[in-house]
Parts: structure tokens; C-alpha cells; sequence
């Protein structure tokens, strides 16, 4: 469904209104409400699973699945320098991933459904999720609150830096990873520096825990399945030439495979404890274990891909690599069937996600909106039909 001039600068007004009102996970309250006044001026039903979020239900002229699609509502603590007129008013806390032309490009799909219900078989709703950014997020709180419950499939997407802008990115299975955290404090024995035999030195036991830890995914993972193990953080005293009595390192866990996720737990543990014994320290160790991996359905993505490459042309569409980013629309990848797909908006020299000056290609709102209503609405009725196909 192509999209009027007028609709498009309706979209961005929407989008920059929301850009210059950011609120940080599980605080979207202003978001929230200017949300589901939108919904309400275009006579659409709303409701809340958490209280959190906001739902739109449009209901079609014709009988048949109800799928859901999903925005994230979400910003960041970052303090923007990308310069423009409508920057954040709220210091400190940012639309740095794209969140704003999600919402944006779901309230579009609003107002082009509710125009089209006689082409509707079925239900749709619209899923404006809070909480994406934070681990526990949003989409767990609405699988734990049965908020799928009704629902048979679930589409959403990410205005994506990484893709050229025009690009569309799909793929089938094992899409974004799983994401772990961990922490470890080791407990020496400090002293001076003149005398390391008199101390237990945390310094040095954190040095061969980091260095055997990166050793998991060389040694202890099959070469093909994909995982990462990162050191984002390290510390340990404050003078030159004092022995500390602690140590201090986190970091992130990658995967795509949750028997992978509990292998790497395992092998954190024995490599922690291990190592502390043989130097004689203690230790302290938490292992989180967050957003699952993000698994496309086939049949789900396959019709997007169709719909992209009719919408848009073949060159247009790409097959894209797994993706390590986490992202918690995972969860409901693991409930109902569920399809996540990419809209490139990278140009050159862009800054990528999570930067103070990210921004994003407002041109590719309008295809997100033209995307996502001619797919869903090909999904629906491509379902009726392969049903009554199936029972003639």
C-alpha cells in the first residue's frame, strides 16, 4: 500500500514529537499516554497487559487469525549531540536506536488498517512494548502476564544502521542472540608492592581468569556454533605501588543455543573457582542469564521476504548473517511464531546505535509502514485461503 504525501509528514511529525520527549525503560508514562491518544483519535479500542505498554486492537471485516505487531517505546540515558531542532527537551536521555520511528512507523500502520478493515481477515494488534533496552524488559513481563495469550503470530522490526538505508534485511531461524552477563569480584590479600610474597595478589588472579576465560569459546565450544565472550569491564586499586585486596571484571555472553549459554556458565564457574584455589584467593561470582535468542519462523519470514521483494524489488532484499546484538523480542520468538525483520537506514559516515549523535533515515519510516500493512494484510488472507485450500 503506497503512502500519501500527507500520511508521510504525519509520520515524522510523529516521530520527532516522540524524539523530543524520551523516556528510559520502564518510565515510558508521557510516551505511553501520547500513544494511546493517537490510537483513541482513530477510533481504535486500547488496552494494557502490564500497564506498561499499550495495545491498539483492530478488528477486520472479514474472520480469521489474530497476529500482533510490535514496537518498542524505549530511550536511552544518553545525552544528545546530534544537533537537531527537535532534540531531546529530557537532558541526559535519548533516542539512540531508532525506538522513536518505531513507534512512528506502527502509528502509521494505525491509521492505514483502520482505513482498510474490509481487506482485514482477522484481528490486529498493535503492540507498543516498554522496556526493550533493560534486562528484565518488557517482553517478558507481557509473556509472564499471558499477554500473547490469543494471539497466533507476531511481527516487528529495527530501523538498522548496519543495513544500507533501502535494504531490507531478513532471515530465517537464528536471528539475534541470546545474551549472559556476568560479574566476578576476586577477594585477596593486599600489601605493598615491594613484598608480593606477603599478599594474594587479585591482580594476578584476574589476569588468568580473563586470559582463560576467552579460551571457552576456542576450546571448549564447537567451531560451529557461534558464541562470543567479552571483558567490557576491569578494576583493581588505586595506587601505584599498593597491592590491592580486590578485583573486579564483567562482561557478556553471546550465543544462539541455550545449551551453549549453560555450557559457558558452567565453564565460567570451574575457570573462577579453579584458578582462585590455585593462587589461594576467594572469589564472588553472579551469572545472569538474559534475553534468549531470537528465532525467526520460516513461513512468517518467508511472506515478508515476498512481500519486500514485491514491494520493493529483489536488489533491495538481502539475506542477512546472524546478529549478536540482543534484542527481547526473542521472547516472544520462543512463545508464538514470530518474524523480526531489518530496515536498512545506514548511509555513510552514520553514527551506529546507542551514539549520541544516531539519528535516523526518515525517508524509511514511510516503507516500514508501506511494508509491514501490505505483508500482514497478505499474510492474513494468504492464511484463509491455504485453510479453505486444506479443507476442499
Amino acid at each position: 500500500m503506497k503512502i500519501s504525501t500527507s500520511l508521510n509528514s504525519w509520520i515524522v511529525e510523529q516521530r520527532r514529537h516522540l524524539h523530543k520527549n524520551p523516556e528510559l525503560s520502564h518510565f515510558e508514562t508521557k510516551t505511553k499516554i501520547y500513544i494511546e491518544e493517537r490510537l483513541n483519535e482513530l477510533n481504535i479500542y486500547t488496552y494494557s497487559i502490564t500497564g506498561k505498554d499499550i495495545v491498539g486492537v483492530i478488528e477486520g471485516a472479514h474472520p480469521g487469525e489474530t497476529v500482533a505487531i510490535r514496537s518498542d517505546m524505549d530511550a536511552l540515558p544518553i545525552l544528545e549531540e546530534t544537533g537537531l531542532s527537535f532534540s531531546s527537551d529530557n537532558s541526559g536521555v535519548m533516542h539512540a536506536c531508532g525506538h522513536d520511528g518505531h513507534m512512528a512507523i506502527l502509528l502509521g500502520i494505525a491509521k492505514v488498517l483502520v482505513e482498510n478493515k474490509d481487506k482485514i481477515y482477522g484481528k490486529i494488534h498493535l503492540l507498543f512494548q516498554h522496556a526493550e533496552e533493560e534486562v528484565p524488559g518488557g517482553a517478558v513481563e507481557i509473556v509472564e502476564a499471558n499477554g500473547l495469550q490469543g494471539i497466533d503470530a507476531i511481527f516487528g522490526y529495527h530501523l538498522w544502521e548496519p543495513i544500507p538505508t533501502g535494504i531490507i534485511g531478513v532471515r530465517e531461524g537464528a536471528t539475534m542472540a541470546g545474551v549472559d552477563r556476568f560479574s566476578i569480584k576476586i577477594l585477596g590479600r593486599g600489601g605493598h608492592g615491594s613484598m608480593p610474597e606477603t599478599t594474594i595478589d587479585p591482580t594476578l588472579v584476574i589476569s588468568h581468569i580473563i586470559t582463560q576465560l576467552h579460551t571457552i569459546v576456542s576450546r571448549s565450544i564447537k567451531a560451529i556454533d557461534h558464541a562470543v565472550i567479552s571483558i567490557g569491564e576491569l578494576s583493581a586499586g588505586s595506587n601505584y605501588n599498593v597491592i590491592p585486596d580486590t578485583a573486579f571484571a564483567s562482561g557478556t555472553v553471546r550465543y544462539f543455543n541455550k545449551d551453549i549459554s549453560l555450557l559457558i556458565h558452567k565453564r565460567v564457574e570451574e575457570i573462577v573457582d579453579g584458578v582462585c584455589k590455585s593462587f589461594g584467593a576467594k572469589y564472588e561470582l553472579e551469572y545472569l542469564h538474559g534475553d534468549p535468542p531470537l528465532m525467526n519462523d520460516k513461513d512468517l519470514t518467508l511472506s515478508i521476504k515476498q512481500t519486500s521483494t514485491r514491494l520493493f524489488g529483489a536488489e533491495r532484499v538481502i539475506d542477512i548473517d546472524p546478529i549478536l546484538g540482543g534484542e527481547d523480542f526473542a521472547y516472544y520468538s520462543h512463545e508464538i511464531p514470530a518474524s523480526f525483520t531489518f530496515i536498512g537506514i545506514g548511509k555513510e559516515n552514520s553514527f551506529g546505535h546507542h551514539h549520541p549523535k544516531f539519528d535516523i533515515d526518515e525517508n524509511m519510516l514511510s516503507v516500514g509502514v508501506e511494508l509491514f500493512t501490505t505483508g500482514v494484510l497478505h499474510y492474513l488472507k494468504n492464511h484463509i485461503e491455504k485453510t479453505e485450500e486444506a479443507l476442499s
